[in-house]
């Protein structure tokens, strides 16, 4: 019996459809769209192509676009009018979030996932409080233009516990203002507990939580940190984000998440830790999730600007590669652009 060509055989079109081991439908995508309170008119992000600014008279308008092409699921992320010290627009009434998501679920269908975090509501960009002596460098950067944080000391940027009793405000502000699930992602320890905490306490039991879990200190968010205004005014995020070199700590964050009650757990960014999201999703029968992140949108986009890749073609290839390492959602900037596809 000749089995040369058993293999080719699986490949011919019509069979090749059934045979697929990895499928990628729409509805596994989640769109990310950025309302920003500060404007009156939609605003290109540069180096995002076509994604924009929103105004938040037109956030439910985007949300109704990402609708059109399949794509059940947004994340919704805010540029608030002011920012502070303490980033106390992440948790106001009438903050660029909560008004969004009033019009978004109020005028859509879709299911509305908010980021918890507070680096784009905070003057110093953090993701959390600082300490005093994080304050005290901050500003000195101010004054002489120059103060950095390098030394390595993990007491210097944000203070841990300080920093959970705002993020269960801004998850519970949510949840009231029409949040099917929020999204924490300041890898602060025991974000989970505290969030899951704060919306237990004010009868928001059945809002899950999807948390970043396992989230690199990477260098893959510079077109994100544009879009969202929320780059660090001073140091960097290493003290409290992960360690790129390391993949067995992220199975070690992923227990600790579920064990406060994370209903999802996130890696971010996907593509250069699609090693990380194999062992996540072997680890765990929790859901997984991924963030194809904006560096890896904005290379792709780049390169198909230069000729030199066919961009749908790699999107979708990207995606699919996503997919077959174990996500089971994917927060990816190319949702509306694939999902036309599928």
């Amino acid at each position: 019996m000749d089995l040369t060509h058993r293999p080719r055989r699986l490949r011919r079109d019509g069979l090749r459809g059934l045979v697929r081991e990895t499928d990628l439908r729409p509805t596994d995508l989640i769109a990310p769209v950025f309302v920003d309170a500060t404007t009156d008119e939609r605003v290109p992000i540069e180096s995002m192509p076509g994604h924009e600014r929103v105004p938040v008279s037109q956030a439910a308008e985007r949300v109704a676009e990402v609708e059109a092409t399949g794509v059940e699921s947004v994340m919704v992320f805010g540029i608030p009018e002011s920012k502070d010290e303490r980033g106390t627009r992440a948790w106001a009434d009438d903050g660029v979030v909560q008004r969004a998501l009033r019009a978004i679920t109020d005028e859509t269908d879709v299911f509305a996932i908010t980021d918890v975090c507070l680096c784009e509501y905070t003057q110093h960009g953090h993701c959390g409080v600082l300490t005093d002596e994080a304050y005290e460098r901050w500003e000195g950067t101010a004054t002489d233009g120059g103060t950095t944080m390098g030394d390595g000391r993990p007491d210097l940027t944000v203070d841990n516990d300080a920093t959970l009793d705002l993020l269960g405000k801004v998850a519970e502000s949510h949840a009231a203002a029409g949040a099917d699930m929020v999204a924490p992602s300041s890898a602060t320890d025991g974000m989970v507990g505290a969030i899951r905490g704060a919306l237990d306490g004010a009868g928001y039991e059945a809002v899950p939580v999807m948390s970043y879990a396992a989230k690199y200190e990477s260098a893959f968010y510079g077109p994100f940190r544009d879009a969202a205004d929320g780059a660090p005014a001073f140091g960097d995020r290493r003290h409290y984000q992960m360690d790129p070199a390391n993949a067995r700590e992220a199975l070690r964050e992923v227990d600790l998440d579920v064990e406060e009650g994370a209903d999802v757990l996130m890696v971010k960014p996907a593509l250069p830790y699609l090693d990380v999201v194999r062992q996540v999703r072997d680890h765990t029968d929790y859901p997984v999730a991924a963030y194809n992140v904006s560096g890896e949108y904005a290379m792709l986009h780049a390169a198909a600007e230069k000729g030199w890749l066919d961009l749908d073609e790699v999107a979708l290839e990207s995606l699919l590669s996503i997919k077959r390492a174990g996500a089971d959602l994917i927060l990816t900037y190319f949702a509306e652009r694939v999902a036309e596809r599928l």
